[in-house]
This record gives C-alpha cells, structure tokens and sequence, in this order.
C-alpha cells in the first residue's frame, strides 16, 4: 500500500511515524501547493490529512485513492459525502484530545480570571523588586467558584469540560442539539444558556448550522461582562462581532485557540482586539496526545486493510 502523510502539523523531533510505515510505503507532504499534492498522491492507495482538503477536485485527480484518515476528531476538510459515493472511506479520531483540550479551556480561563499573564509580564518588567508592600495588585482577579459557565456541545470533551467545572465548584448548564439522557446538569435552549452564563465555552463541530452560531445577535444574549472560550474551531465565531463586544466591554475577555483562517493572519481583527487571549491551536498538542492521535490514526488505517474499519464517519 502507498501511504500519503501530511506531516504540516507535527514539528519537532519527539514524533515518528514508524506505525504507518509497517503498513506500506509512506510518502510524506507539508503545505503543498494542490499541484504537489496531486503528484505526490497520484496512484496512493491511502492519505491521512490534517489541513489538506479532499474535495472533488482532489477526488479527480487521485482517483486511485480508497482511504482518507483524518489527524483529528473534526473531518471538515473531508467531503464526506462525495468520498461515500466514490466509495472512498473517511475515519477519525474520536476522543484523543479530550483531556488536553478540557486542560487548555482551563489554562486560558484561569489565565483570564487570574490575569496570570497580565501579572507574569509584570513581574518580569520588574515592577515588583519596586513595590514597597510583599504583593501588589492593580488589576482584580476573580474565583471561578460560583460562577456558571455554559457548554455549547456535550461530546467527549464537553462533558470532560463539565466534570473539571463542578470541580472547580461552578455551575454548569449545557446547550446541545441532541439532548443527552444521562446529563446530570441543567440542560438550556442556546438562548437561556447564553444568558445565564458568566463564561460560555464552543465545543460543537463546525457545520453549516454552527457556523457563524456566536455573532452579534448570540453576543447580545449573553451576560453582560461575559467571558467566551473558544478551543473547537474559529468559525463557531463571528470575528468582527466578538472584537466590537471585547472593544465595548459586552464581554470582558474571550480565550481562544482557533480562528477563522489559520495560521492568523495579520489582518484578523482578534489579533490586537482589547482582553483577547489568543493561543495557536495547541490545546490538541501535548507529547502524549500527539503520540496517542498518530497510534489510533495508524491503527485505524491497519483495520482498514484488514476489513474490518473502525471509527468510519461517512
């Protein structure tokens, strides 16, 4: 079998993809042009993509293709629809990242609320080898107990965001479009959800009814002072719309680790945006994460040959 890889997203030297290469001859591409793609991918048997989009004109081009694996839980890049016709089968991976990405909604909100980079940066500008008292604290910091935050979306990682949440002694309300059986918390319509919230936080895939779902009408339904987390996909939000509520202080802060186009570009209207928090879509990258999506990846693909496919989304 000859594999197609794209490597864009796995820098560093701590990751190998010695599992793939036990399945067949591997072929690796990083942020190809589509003509490069298409000569490397040209009679590939498989491809597993993280950003490359498998579109129609991919399917064209690359007829001989008979699987696409995704690096990810998220398959949006993948037309899923024509790969089914064409008889091409799609898997994910499901549940890899949920613990690191649970742990990052909590490193940007406890950033937030604790103002924890605003202070580092002080302290390291020296200002506290000239406080004449053992602390100083010119901006507020605020606890997390009490407060409610709302989940938009009740997969894996919601509920993982939920069980650190009531930890943390909040409340919790959840808003999602097919209502659990088994959810112990306050289940809301979108609308209630966001009105109750002190920091609502996007778990939900990016799809044709997401899209765009935190805007100016949504924003005007929150809380007024409210906090967003954003660590699924940057289209959930409404750019524009979330950089005027920051600027007129109808929220007091977000955290976000995705955008609309990724890598950010300079012109993102986020990017200087007042009390914005911005990380480069790390959440889903801690060593063990990485390590745990490229074993399932690769153990997918090998079912796959094997006939028996496992975590097929189409």
């Amino acid at each position: 079998m000859r594999i197609v890889i794209d490597n864009a997203a796995f820098s560093g030297d701590d990751i190998h993809f010695d599992d793939f290469k036990a399945l067949g001859e591997v072929v690796y591409i990083n942020e190809p042009t589509r003509a490069e793609l298409y000569a490397a991918a040209a009679g590939c048997d498989a491809i597993i993509v993280n950003k490359v989009v498998i579109d129609r004109e991919f399917l064209d081009a690359c007829p001989t293709i008979k699987y696409v694996g995704v690096f990810a839980t998220g398959y949006n890049v993948v037309d899923t629809a024509l790969c089914r016709e064409r008889g091409v089968t799609v898997c994910n991976v499901p549940g890899y990242s949920t613990d690191a990405v649970a742990q990052h909604v909590f490193a940007l909100m406890l950033s937030i609320f604790g103002q924890i980079p605003r202070y580092a940066a002080s302290v390291a500008a020296g200002d506290w080898t000239r406080s004449r008292t053992f602390c100083y604290f010119p901006w507020r910091t605020f606890e997390l107990a009490g407060k409610t935050i709302g989940i938009l979306g009740y997969g894996s990682i919601g509920r993982a965001v939920a069980k650190i949440a009531e930890a943390f002694g909040m409340n919790v309300a959840v808003s999602t479009r097919t209502p659990p059986k088994d959810c112990p918390y306050k289940l809301l319509p979108l609308e209630e959800m966001l009105a109750v919230s002190d920091v609502v936080t996007l778990h939900c895939p990016l799809n044709a009814s997401t899209g765009g779902i935190i805007n100016s009408r949504t924003i005007a339904m929150m809380k007024d002072g409210a906090v967003l987390i954003n660590t699924a996909r940057g289209g959930l939000v409404d750019e524009e719309a979330l950089r005027a509520a920051l600027e007129s202080g109808k929220l007091s802060a977000a955290g976000l680790d995705v955008v609309a186009a990724e890598p950010m570009r300079a012109d993102n209207p986020l990017l200087k945006a007042k009390n914005c928090l911005i990380t480069p879509h790390i959440a889903w990258a801690p060593l063990e994460t990485r390590l745990r999506l490229l074993k399932i990846a690769a153990e997918n693909l090998r079912l796959f040959m094997e006939g028996k496919p496992q975590n097929v989304v189409n």
